[in-house]
């Protein structure tokens, strides 16, 4: 098939809505596809041959009070031009921006099927931004976006049943998977660890995403400071970068921040640790839980998305009630003194994903586009 992928963030930055598109493109093309991507341009960043057969790039700006991220400018006479002078047998709109908007105006206009990734909880991210009053109207634009389309992919079964009683039509599942190749405990690093000031048997902490008001930092911290007082011994590891990053740097100067990580150095980093605290109720789904359960890094986090889907609570992690902040403080203290506890998390996690096959959720991807085409 000939495939166009419409988004608006892709790499070099770094996100899960970017990296998850990213690797759908790969796979795509991989399988023989012809891969389409139409992204906002990026200053500075190479093209995206690797994975695809055709970059298009358009216009595009900085999004306000996320430095490094963008948005598309409306494009869809350039779009309906492109898409009458080879037509693509599917489209797939992964961001509910301008650009993808114009996107799906332009794939109705020419008759084409399209879908859209429902990959984030926009209106959440009112409330953390001091501007919760527009909570409501976000969710109002978001299911208007995704009813122009043929189907609404989403990551979870839970993200499923809530858009759906909420007046969401074709919503699809579409599972997330890791590639346990590159996240892996055995790119563990001695050197790492020694230059976080830590010998084989302390306790290594980590979080792993954007350090933004959305991902519950205090949460984080609390837990760590609590288990710190059993284990002072251990040491906190922030990978990732956001505008909350300097203040919580300047209020805990002993937190080690290595910045934004990809591949095998992420890999690497994931693997030196020991414990992956995930305190964000902002997610709509969490790539990180699966890298940190492929990793070996026991993890506690919140019952919902990635880690209400994969996490067998007392099993392979903790899975805590969402909301429940003494709880899960209470989890990462327990963990911190249980090494044999955190092993067997980690192994059992380990095997939970291998299972998780990135060809498997490609050929899903594929199959479900070619059902749209032969629908429309």
């Amino acid at each position: 098939m000939r495939i166009a992928i419409v988004t608006e963030t892709y790499p070099p930055e770094i996100n899960g809505v970017a990296l998850t598109v990213q690797a759908l493109a790969q796979g795509l093309r991989g399988r023989g596809h012809a891969v389409q991507l139409i992204r906002p341009r990026q200053p500075g960043a190479e093209t995206a041959a690797d994975a695809v057969s055709e970059d298009v790039q358009v216009g595009g700006a900085a999004i306000p009070r996320y430095p490094g991220l963008r948005f598309g400018w409306p494009a869809r006479r350039r779009l309906e031009r492109l898409w009458r002078a080879q037509r693509p047998d599917a489209i797939y709109v992964a961001t509910e921006g301008p650009l993808g908007h114009s996107a799906l105006r332009a794939a109705r206009r020419l008759g084409i099927a399209a879908s859209t990734g429902f990959h984030t909880r926009f209106d959440d991210f009112a409330r953390f931004y001091g501007v919760g009053w527009l909570t409501p109207l976000v969710f109002a634009w978001l299911r208007h976006f995704h009813a122009h389309s043929a189907a609404t992919l989403v990551p979870t079964q839970e993200l499923a049943d809530f858009l759906r009683e909420r007046g969401f039509g074709a919503v699809r599942l579409l599972r997330r998977a890791v590639d346990t190749q590159l996240f892996d405990p055995a790119r563990r690093r001695d050197d790492l660890r020694q230059r976080w000031g830590l010998t084989d048997d302390e306790l290594a902490v980590v979080y792993v995403g954007r350090i933004a008001p959305e991902k519950n930092l205090e949460l984080n911290v609390r837990a760590f400071r609590a288990l710190q007082q059993q284990r002072p011994d251990a040491r906190y590891v922030w990978i990732g970068d956001g505008p909350a990053r300097a203040e919580l740097a300047r209020a805990n100067p002993d937190f080690i921040f290595c910045g934004s990580l990809r591949g095998e150095e992420l890999a690497a980093h994931f693997a030196s640790c020991d414990l992956f605290l995930f305190a964000s109720l902002s997610e709509t789904f969490g790539n990180v839980t699966l890298e940190a359960m492929a990793s070996g890094a026991a993890t506690i986090a919140y019952d919902y998305g990635a880690a209400r889907e994969h996490i067998v609570d007392g099993v392979n992690g903790r899975r805590i009630a969402c909301g429940d902040a003494d709880a899960f403080a209470a989890a990462a203290v327990a963990l911190a003194g249980q090494p044999q506890e955190r092993a067997r998390y980690a192994a059992a996690a380990r095997e939970t994903v291998l299972k998780l096959s990135p060809q498997s959720v490609t050929d899903h991807f594929a199959e479900l586009l070619a059902s749209l085409r032969s629908a429309a």
